[in-house]
């Protein structure tokens, strides 16, 4: 009997129940400390359980609050109790309800039989190794922290606080170098009995427990005094996520905690069956006799701490919505936005449709509705075409397409009639491509029937838009590859501009733009430009639309 185990339990008692029984199966003595939050009916008929147990004890209860000293207490209680009644136990174990162990406890054992006066504990200083996440280093040891930091949050970082501001701090014990580690360890006899039977422990204890989670300090902190040999590991396998909180294992990760080579692994989810069905059994075939070593699965769950901190590109989640300047990419691929040849082109849709050879949408933005290629009413995911849900969150209406339709490029217009508020996330999105032809909008109201004023009204209008837009993508911070001409110098080589255009988009080939769709009557274009100079408003976004454009040799026609 050269083997014990310490159990803190305080929820799935049927799971805490099963693990304690197959310790002591193996002859490994087992004393239980039960939160004393639990009901005291649930805690008798608990305990009553093992009645029949002759190496299975409780120890007396004490309410545990994660953070604070009484988690320590029962520790020490239930460790004190496990050494008095059974004195021939050599190594103690500190596990908790939710552990479960991979390996059989023989080969755990044996282990121990291989390192008689070895501790193992992750014992590291705060000076040198940042173990903590999202928390208190070396100021754990210097600062008082009589409140909960879960319960009074307020007090507790006020107080931190105001003793920073006022210069306070504690004296650390003569002997006492703070180490910080897991809470989970193996610890031999010898050591723990002095630093239970320390002539200074009241002093040791009382200030302890006033450092925050001193369950990470106190004996991590304590075997540095006291231990004759330190493996500064936990035969523990337990991972923590990017908040520091513990990752849960769960069937599905039964390969992961076998490759590991650990003894016992920590937390498992109560309702893993298989896990349970097959670690306790152990009859099942004997495993290679391996060193343990987390480290051959640390790849997997750092991977899982980026994805969880970062997400996936271009994805939000609704329920951690970030920050601006902390999404993981804006989009999750590239798109395209057409702004102008629209207007100067018959047919440039489907045309366009056939050179990109992917979907090709109107008007995502337009006011008075969502313009969804082949005109849909819902795409992918279930986005709607409804303007007001659009509008409601136009920025997340856009990344919730492209990742619904991810794989296929999408590509759609955008012009100054359009709801504006998704400009300046364009002009930002490195995933975005857009083509702009400003005044283009101007060839559509040239040949309307509508009365000069309105016309005018509504040009005045359209151009302010417009160049805020070119305003956002000339700032700084544009990532967006943009592609920019005043009407005046596209229409003096359309084929070529587009051709450029399209070389970026899909690469280039071997074959060459020959045709392009009709292009809108032009020749009386200067004309209009000229009467609404006449009528008080002042094209500035057009360019030098020559006048005689109607009359040149050489503009192209298809």
């Amino acid at each position: 009997m050269t083997l014990g185990f310490v159990l803190l339990v305080h929820t799935a008692f049927d799971r805490a129940e099963q693990v304690a029984r197959y310790f002591a199966a193996n002859d490994c003595p087992v004393v239980i400390h039960v939160d004393g939050k639990v009901r005291a009916r649930t805690y008798r008929a608990f305990r009553a359980r093992f009645r029949e147990e002759p190496n299975i004890r409780f120890t007396r209860r004490v309410r545990v609050e994660w953070g604070t000293w009484s988690l320590v207490r029962a520790t020490q209680l239930a460790t004190t109790r496990l050494l008095g009644l059974f004195p021939d136990v050599r190594h103690v174990f500190l596990a908790s309800g939710s552990c479960l162990p991979l390996r059989p406890v023989a080969e755990l054992r044996s282990y121990l039989d291989d390192h008689p006066e070895t501790d193992f504990i992750e014992s590291v200083t705060t000076d040198q190794v940042t173990w903590t996440v999202d928390g208190l280093e070396t100021e754990r040891f210097t600062l008082r922290f009589p409140f909960s930091w879960r319960k009074h949050r307020r007090l507790f970082d006020g107080y931190v606080r105001l003793q920073r501001r006022l210069g306070l701090k504690r004296s650390i014990p003569d002997g006492v170098s703070p180490h910080l580690g897991s809470q989970w360890w193996c610890l031999t006899r010898r050591t723990l009995e002095s630093i239970l039977e320390a002539p200074d422990r009241s002093a040791v204890d009382t200030y302890f427990a006033r450092v925050w989670i001193p369950d990470e300090s106190y004996f991590q902190s304590l075997v540095r005094r006291y231990a004759t040999e330190i493996e500064s590991r936990s035969l523990t396998l337990s991972k923590f996520d990017i908040q520091g909180k513990p990752h849960i294992f769960y069937d599905d990760h039964q390969p992961l905690l076998e490759r590991s080579d650990c003894f016992v692994a920590r937390k498992i989810w109560p309702h893993a069956d298989r896990l349970y069905e097959t670690f306790l059994d152990d009859s099942r075939a004997p495993t290679r006799r391996a060193e343990p070593n987390p480290g051959k699965i640390d790849r997997v769950f750092s991977k899982a701490n980026e994805r969880r901190g970062q997400g996936r590109t271009g994805l939000y989640s609704q329920a951690r919505f970030p920050a601006p300047g902390y999404e993981n990419g804006l989009t999750c691929g590239r798109y395209n936005v057409f702004c102008g040849p629209e207007q100067l082109f018959e047919a440039f849709e489907p045309w366009l449709a056939r050179r990109l050879g992917g979907r090709v949408h109107g008007h995502l933005y337009h006011p008075e509705r969502v313009a969804f290629a082949g005109d849909e009413t819902v795409m992918n995911g279930c986005l709607s075409d409804s303007v007001a849900l659009r509008d409601y969150r136009p920025e997340q209406f856009l990344t919730n397409l492209l990742w619904s339709t991810r794989g296929e490029r999408q590509s759609f217009f955008f012009g100054p009639g359009d709801v504006q508020d998704i400009a300046p996330f364009l002009a930002r999105d490195p995933n975005a491509t857009l083509m702009l032809v400003t005044g283009a909008w101007a060839v559509p109201l040239h040949v309307s029937n509508e009365p000069f004023e309105a016309v005018k009204a509504e040009a005045a209008r359209l151009q302010r838009a417009e160049m805020a837009f070119v305003k956002a993508l000339r700032s700084p911070g544009v990532a967006a590859r943009v592609h920019m001409w005043t009407l005046a110098d596209f229409v003096t080589q359309p084929l070529e501009k587009l051709q450029g255009v399209l070389d970026e988009i899909v690469g280039p080939g071997p074959r060459r733009l020959t045709e392009m769709p009709e292009m809108h009557d032009l020749s009386a274009f200067h004309g209009f430009l000229q009467k609404l100079r006449n009528g008080g408003m002042k094209p500035q976004v057009m360019g030098d639309f020559p006048a005689d454009y109607g009359s040149r040799e050489g503009r192209h026609h298809g």
